[in-house]
């Protein structure tokens, strides 16, 4: 077992005043901000170190896509996932959001249809709204305490016209590592269509016993027609260095994905993106691990004080809790009244909902879990 405290991830770190998203929109405001999916940690030393190093040098030129980070990709997702890649498989992107956006406008006609799974994190929804193309929501089910797939209303919601499957995995909200064998029934039930994998989340997983599996490395035959969106930016907590990447096997798949990258519609990664996640592959493992462990203790610290439901969280640092018999119309503003904000359900599909990002320091934790439970006591009013 890792050992937390040989990074620390208790300072306070003050994100006010440094342009920040998630704490920008409460400024000034008795607001506890967890919403937003980034965390309150500093990145690790190592990613910091290469960064200063290339700020030392100075020139900010534009940039290539560095060989030595498409190997150190190759032999990652070998070494954690038993997935032999090609390095000309990797077609590097300035964002997995970018990803999907750009798999529904070139993967799927504009007479096609997508199915999207529904709570999820909303740009899988909205790459789909916005293309703008047809689309049907598959729902997710809590089932012996985990969020899964409704697999008879997939089936049904198949058409001739379906071109393109979303998938979450691990899943966001719901916390959920999908099995073996829950991922080959999807393989089955989708083996017509591609299938366009959000795999953000793949290094944040939580459960001892458990790993995350890339649908594409099930068979060649699910590789072949599997757009893997892949980054290190939310585990090792620098998404605004900007640099993520499709695994892609079919070259004509390929080629049509990411034709706007190589007609520069879409930007390329941001030079530190590519630092810091090669300092990351390279020697960030120590301390992902000790964070993990963190992030452990925060999990269990929020199912075991809020008194609401949530599934257990499996992987990533975010719950998703069941506030329907809280007795108020929308959780969000009761619990923004009490001073924290959280990810409004709606967003994800299920306003009954609220998203609660726990990737913060305990002290900090600890506060808004207090002003959390004061609010469910005391039932705030419509």
């Amino acid at each position: 077992m890792a050992d937390a405290n040989a990074f620390d991830f208790d300072s306070p770190v003050e994100r006010a005043g440094t342009w920040s998203m998630r704490w920008e929109r409460y400024a000034g405001r008795d607001v506890i901000p967890l919403w937003v999916a980034d965390s309150d940690f500093r990145a690790p030393p190592a990613v910091l170190e290469a960064l200063a190093a290339r700020v030392e040098h100075g020139v900010f030129g534009y940039t290539v896509a560095p060989d030595e980070l498409r190997q150190a990709i190759v032999e990652r997702v070998q070494r954690l996932y038993r997935w032999p890649i090609e390095p000309a498989w990797i077609v590097f992107l300035p964002g997995v959001v970018p990803g999907l956006h750009l798999a529904a406008r070139r993967l799927v006609p504009p007479d096609g249809h997508l199915l999207v799974p529904t709570p999820v994190y909303q740009h899988l929804k909205r790459a789909a709204e916005l293309a703008p193309r047809a689309h049907s929501d598959i729902p997710l089910v809590l089932r012996e305490g985990r969020w899964v797939f409704d697999e008879e209303t997939l089936k049904r919601s198949l058409r001739p016209e379906s071109r393109l499957f979303f998938l979450c995995n691990p899943h966001n909200p719901g916390g959920t590592v999908f099995r073996r064998a829950e991922l080959e029934r999807l393989a089955g039930l989708t083996r017509d269509l591609i299938i366009v994998s959000d795999e953000i989340h793949c290094d944040l997983v939580l459960e001892s016993g458990l790993a995350h599996l890339p649908i594409a490395s099930l068979a060649r035959e699910v590789s072949r027609r599997t757009v893997t969106l892949m980054s290190a930016s939310k585990t090792f907590n620098f998404p605004a260095a900007g640099c993520a990447w499709a695994i892609i096997e079919d070259e004509a798949l390929r080629r049509e994905f990411s034709a706007d990258v190589h007609a520069h519609v879409l930007h390329s990664p941001s030079v530190f993106g590519y630092v810091a996640t090669l300092a990351a592959f390279r020697h960030g493992d120590a301390w992902l691990a000790a964070q993990l462990e963190y992030l452990r203790g925060n999990r269990d610290q929020v199912e075991r004080r809020l008194g609401l439901p949530m599934a257990h969280v499996e992987a990533t640092y975010l719950a998703w809790i069941d506030c329907s018999g809280l007795g108020v119309e929308n959780a969000y503003d009761c619990f923004l009244r009490h001073g924290v904000a959280l990810s409004p359900g709606a967003q994800f599909g299920d306003a009954r909902f609220v998203r609660f990002n726990f990737a913060t320091q305990r002290a900090r934790l600890d506060a808004a879990l207090a002003r959390m439970r004061a609010a469910v006591e005391r039932r705030a009013p419509r």
